[in-house]
């Protein structure tokens, strides 16, 4: 993977990592459930997108350049595929 991309994961997973401070101090301020889960809904979507874009730069980088460059055969590359899927 790109250091580039791991910059970004990573500037992405901090950011929840703070969100998720946030809204425990939020539940001992004694905040609304309806805003305690306005705030989680959040930290899930960055976590998804997060998430999505490793395995997005997974599949164009580390599966799709091994195939070119014939480090792995397509078989290789459809179980490594396969593997990721249930993540999505």
């Amino acid at each position: 993977m790109s250091t580039h991309k791991h910059k970004q994961i990573s500037l992405r997973l901090k950011q929840a990592r703070g969100h998720l401070e946030s809204i425990l101090e939020m539940i001992e301020g004694d905040r609304s459930c309806a805003d305690l889960a306005q705030q989680i809904q959040a930290v899930e979507n960055t976590l998804r997108n997060a998430k999505r874009s490793l395995i997005r730069d997974h599949v164009e980088h580390c599966i799709v350049e091994a195939m070119a460059d014939g480090g792995i055969t397509r078989e290789d590359a459809v179980q490594e595929f396969a593997r990721l899927v249930k993540y999505l």
